[in-house]
């Protein structure tokens, strides 16, 4: 059976709070019975927040009362708030998906951006400029052939053909200037030759030629002429003419020894050379800063070639080519139709040969070679004359003084066939004589083709 505990007795009075001994029945100070055991003491909750007492627990005993919360103090540590950025990602099998990289410290505050980056390096506020082309600004591109590093002067003037030039360029003589390189060019190549002049009216020339003989693969001789005109209304015209000349002389040199047929070779020094104009419209950029409302590089082009029995003839602009027998009973032809308005004219029949010549759109082109042409469209022909000749080719600075095959076959010296380089000089001379108001080229080759080595006095 089970035992109901005794109390101690408290060592103090319960009454009067004075010392007890542990075996005294009764207080010494006021006489209380120590011997009655206290009861203990009822639980009285603290009241809640709305003034009524909470009720008391069920008698079961079956619930437990919990301390209300702490409300937190000044001195309360908030709990660690975990973002989602926190913990590394993982794919399905486990794997974290990035290595853990040190957080970038924050971006200062600054304008809201689009979130896009882009990784570019850092760009200077100010960027050097282009260092100034040391070439003179007249200076004239190389003429083919070596290089000479101190080109001489003409050891004799062309005004008096009698006075030494000096150092200066002028006469010893008679004081005349001497031309510069391109006022006044001279060239021959086997049976073929050529003459190129500034003119009297304009202040450089911008006509160029390529003059050249070669061989068939069968030992055929061939020679070839291309001359070129530089439109006045585009910007660089002389180099324009001079890249053409090169590019086409060049493409037929190489061509026509392959045993390519001349027209086709024809065709293709065309194309090659309105390639050579439009590469000088991207190159440089400052050259375009003098003259930013010019139109890109451009010029005319006429060439022939002489081969085989052949004669062809290739075009682009309003430079003509003529064919002249030997025999001046013959009638004379022209071989090309111009690229021009007033061809245009004629052949829609509007307007007759003389009236639309006659007008002052006459020689406004509707072909040539250049970045900013219509349409590349060479022209070529070929023909078997029956008999011996020439073929002049020239531009308008001659053809203006000697319009029609006729007039240009009474200009043309009677022994051009052997003298070609006197025949061109005596053509450029009629045109200055004439007004000289354009500049005047005009190449001499004849037909058929006289065998390698011969040359004209």
């Amino acid at each position: 059976m089970s035992q109901k505990p005794q109390q101690a007795a408290p060592a103090t009075c319960p009454s009067c709070a004075e010392p007890v001994e542990p075996g005294d029945l009764f207080c010494g100070a006021c006489g209380h019975d120590l011997s009655v055991v206290p009861a203990p003491p009822q639980d009285h909750p603290a009241p809640a927040v709305t003034g009524f007492p909470e009720p008391a627990p069920p008698a079961t005993g079956e619930g437990v009362r919990w301390p209300a919360p702490e409300p937190p103090g000044a001195g309360a540590t908030p709990p660690a708030t975990h973002l989602p950025t926190d913990l590394p990602g993982t794919d399905s099998g486990g794997h974290p998906l990035h290595p853990m990289e040190p957080a970038a410290p924050p971006a200062p505050a600054g304008p809201a951006t689009s979130g896009v980056r882009l990784d570019r390096p850092a760009e200077p506020e100010e960027y050097p400029l282009q260092a100034p082309d040391p070439q003179a600004p007249n200076a004239r591109p190389a003429q083919a052939g070596p290089p000479q590093e101190h080109p001489q002067p003409a050891s004799t003037c062309v005004a008096c053909r009698a006075g030494r030039v000096d150092s200066d360029g002028y006469c010893e003589h008679c004081g005349h200037a001497q031309p510069r390189e391109r006022d006044h060019v001279e060239r021959e190549s086997g049976p073929v030759a050529a003459v190129s002049d500034r003119g009297l009216r304009h202040h450089r020339n911008e006509d160029a030629f390529t003059v050249g003989h070669t061989a068939l693969p069968d030992g055929t001789p061939a020679a070839l002429a291309v001359v070129c005109d530089g439109v006045s209304s585009a910007t660089r015209p002389d180099e324009a003419s001079a890249a053409a000349a090169r590019a086409a002389g060049d493409t037929l040199l190489a061509a026509l020894p392959r045993g390519t047929h001349p027209q086709a070779a024809m065709h293709e020094a065309i194309v090659a050379a309105a390639q050579a104009v439009n590469a000088l419209a991207g190159e440089p950029d400052t050259a375009r800063e003098h003259d930013p409302h010019q139109n890109a590089p451009a010029c005319t082009i006429v060439s022939a070639v002489v081969a085989a029995g052949l004669l062809v003839v290739g075009w682009v602009g309003d430079s003509r080519a003529y064919w002249v027998p030997d025999d001046r009973g013959a009638p004379p032809a022209r071989l090309t139709e111009d690229d021009s308005w007033a061809a245009q004219m004629v052949a829609a029949g509007l307007m007759s040969e003389a009236e639309a010549y006659a007008d002052e759109r006459a020689h406004a082109i509707t072909g040539w070679l250049g970045a900013d042409a219509y349409e590349l469209d060479p022209h070529t022909a070929s023909f078997k004359p029956d008999r011996p000749g020439v073929v002049v080719v020239c531009t308008d600075g001659l053809w203006n003084y000697a319009e029609t095959a006729g007039e240009m076959a009474e200009t043309l010296p009677a022994d051009a066939a052997v003298r070609p380089l006197h025949s061109a000089r005596v053509l450029v001379g009629h045109a200055l004589d004439g007004g000289g108001h354009d500049n005047v080229t005009v190449a001499v080759l004849p037909f058929p083709a006289p065998p390698r080595g011969a040359g004209s006095a």
